[in-house]
């Protein structure tokens, strides 16, 4: 097929395609050709009859306690409010549904299904689940949001105006507190796949939050502010005891552990509320996640305009209280919503299952992957990964196929799994290795973000903020224009743009994922452009001798409504393909990605700053980005960015060009968006 200009195919829905199976191996109705069977004559009979009863066994453990629990979920069902009191347990307990899906599958009366991956509460249930829930869910965000933005929108100006930190100090002190807050996304995902599930995830997250707000609070009014209202830009701040210090720090870094974690944990989870296998709720997720966005700016708002006024006048203390009431809010009403949410459960450690696949395909080096007939899988609609789907083969990383390959030492240690594993755990490595190169370049995009709340502040400090009868606009507010770009972006979006695109792909979503983050990154890099442009004419306007610059600071309005832009097609991407390409099992790890590729911009930006200080830094040079932003040329640190920028940008289009989308089976084609084939499917996904 000649490869055109355009990203990738659809991925609302992963691939769903079902197959035929034989006793041992998958075995597709066309592949009965003799050198297909003659891969399976050649395998030794003993290693054959111990496969066979391994497999057996593993699906005898994947339904083990189903009879003994049979009465009590008899009951349960009689009695739905008593199973709705624990929610921790219904997370990672019954397993009772996985032994009903098998059943489903081998009855030859019945049409196969997909496998819902929602086994703890009844899906076709009308009092869980469901957007209502999910909406509670969205106010639960935005109240949050509203939290954490509270402190960190000001948080570089508190550190230069209160610790009397310099400017590129306390950009870079920014960016290391913004880095570890979506760093900590990976711990929460973590825990939330492997352990806890996201419901637990999300509440003590929510809690640690909490504490890191309150701690905030009070050191900030008992340490940190002397006299009372300094730090406003007219009164100086008495230098602060190490002891006030340190209580700062661990605060705002308890902030950023509560809000990191649980923020990819919340967003799956409410992707949870809508049941795959529905379809008045299949086409639910990819508005979630929009939605999902917007409360997050809509939560900002009231941060970056009433709250930044605030803080800027030297209210300090009252801004951090007004956030720890909003905090606070938001777990208790997500608490309320306890016995109407749907649960998935945990599936158990997935670096562990990614080490095993790269281990036992290591210890098997030099034995060649066998064919796709030959690899291993056990029986039934349900994988060996509890609460996971199987995933189909797929032809790239062969070297991992080894892992799945059977050999005569198999049949000495079966229930190793480093040395021995099925096709949908070594496809579960693939699909993070597939995935890995499309986040590592939104890193460049996150760089872009990054400057939004440190160096965009800063250029806007220094700029003519006074309106009409004197009143000044705080150098934070302006992030209110990001804000408002991406609540009417993403209106536009999803009823002007979406219905527009689709007339002319004829695809009902219009762009696809890999569309919107490519696109993204495009309006990333005119938004720096923009923002050197600005910086440009405010050096021209300087005033000697003074700190500001007579230009207004609404020149800097086009590159906020640039970057706002951009993160509905990057950010909202990007929820949505870590979500739709990522295995049933690390769900919550894969939309952990996005909030890491934030991190990483941001440790990013710090190590970009470093360097170009210490290049242009030379004798009575003060660099291009001084304290004194007046003798410095933060311009040309734009114009950097923006050629870093175009320069990922290629490397994106190459990457989105090869990638291949997940192929999940056990549901209809017309499920999975298009009705590919998986030999057309790997034809046309992630053309550029």
């Amino acid at each position: 097929m000649t490869k055109g200009f355009s990203f990738g195919a659809d991925y609302d829905h992963p691939r769903l395609i079902s197959q035929s199976r034989s006793p041992l191996f998958r075995v597709r109705s066309s592949s009965s050709s003799p050198e297909s069977l003659s891969s399976l004559i050649t395998i030794p009979e003993q290693v054959t009859l111990a496969l066979i009863k391994f497999r057996k066994k593993i699906a005898e453990e994947a339904a083990e306690g189903v009879n003994d629990q049979k009465d009590k979920n008899d009951q349960n069902d009689n009695n739905h409010q008593n199973d709705q009191n624990d929610p921790i347990e219904a997370e990672g307990v019954n397993e009772n549904s996985d032994q009903n899906d098998q059943n489903d599958q081998n009855d030859p009366n019945e049409e196969p299904i997909a496998v819902s991956v929602h086994r703890e509460r009844p899906t076709v249930s009308k009092n869980i689940g469901g957007w209502e829930i999910a909406t509670l869910l969205l106010v639960n965000q935005a109240l949050a949001t509203l939290a954490f933005f509270g402190v960190s929108v000001n948080l570089v100006l508190f550190l230069t105006r209160v610790l009397d930190q310099e400017s590129a100090t306390a950009a870079n002190g920014v960016s290391k507190w913004t880095g570890t807050v979506y760093l900590c996304s990976l711990i929460g995902a973590f825990l939330s796949d492997s352990y806890w599930g996201r419901y637990v995830t999300c509440a003590i997250f929510q809690l640690i939050f909490v504490l890191g707000l309150g701690l905030l609070s009070l050191t900030t009014n008992l340490f940190l502010l002397n006299p009372p209202g300094c730090g406003n830009d007219v009164l100086d701040c008495v230098p602060s005891s190490i002891k006030g210090v340190t209580i700062f720090y661990l605060s705002i870094y308890l902030i950023a552990l509560g809000y990191g974690g649980h923020q990819p944990t919340l967003a799956t989870f409410g992707a949870d509320q809508f049941d795959e296998s529905n379809k008045k709720e299949v086409n639910a997720k990819p508005t979630f996640f929009s939605y999902f966005y917007f409360a997050l700016n809509f939560g900002s708002l009231f941060s970056n305009t009433i709250l930044v006024y605030f803080e800027d006048s030297g209210h300090w203390t009252l801004g951090f209280l007004v956030s720890l009431g909003s905090a606070v809010l938001a777990l208790v009403l997500y608490l309320l919503g306890t016995k109407r949410y749907r649960y998935v459960k945990a599936c158990g450690n997935p670096l562990s299952r990614v080490a095993q696949v790269f281990m036992a395909a290591a210890k098997k080096w030099k034995v060649p992957p066998a064919s796709e007939d030959g690899l291993f899988e056990v029986d039934g609609p349900v994988s060996a990964i509890k609460g996971s789907r199987k995933i189909l083969h797929s032809n790239g990383c062969r070297f991992l196929d080894k892992a799945a390959t059977v050999t005569e030492d198999d049949t000495r240690e079966l229930k190793n799994p480093w040395s021995l594993c099925t096709v949908t755990q070594v496809e579960e490595a693939k699909c993070l290795i597939r995935m890995l190169p499309i986040w590592f370049c939104t890193i460049m995009y996150s760089v872009v973000f990054a400057q939004m709340a440190s160096l965009f502040v800063e250029q806007g400090d220094v700029m003519n903020s006074t309106v009409a009868n004197g009143f000044r606009i705080p150098a934070a507010s302006m992030s209110a224009f990001d804000i408002c770009s991406v609540l009417i972006s993403t209106g536009l979006y999803r009823h002007v743009l979406i219905p527009l695109a689709g007339r002319f792909t004829g695809k009902p979503k219009g762009l696809t994922e890999l569309q919107r983050m490519g696109i993204g990154l495009v309006i990333a890099m005119l938004a720096m452009i923009a923002a050197a442009v600005t910086e440009t004419k405010r050096l021209k306007y300087v005033i000697p001798g003074e700190k500001q610059s007579s230009l207004s600071i609404f020149w800097q309005v086009p590159q906020y409504v640039l970057v706002g832009c951009s993160e509905v097609f990057m950010y909202v991407g990007q929820l949505e393909f870590f979500n739709a390409q990522s295995p049933d099992g690390i769900k919550s790890l894969a939309s952990s990605l996005c909030m890491a590729s934030i991190s990483l911009g941001n440790y990013g930006s710090i190590l970009l700053v470093n360097a170009v200080m210490a290049i242009t830094t030379k004798g009575e040079d003060p660099g291009w980005i001084p304290d004194d932003l007046n003798s410095g040329h933060l311009d040309r640190f734009y114009f950097l960015i923006a050629a870093l920028t175009a320069i990922d940008l290629l490397m994106y289009l190459y990457k989105a060009n090869s990638y291949k989308a997940i192929q999940i089976d056990g549901a209809p084609a017309k499920e999975r968006g298009g009705g590919k084939e998986p030999e057309e499917e790997d034809e046309i996904v992630g053309r550029v």
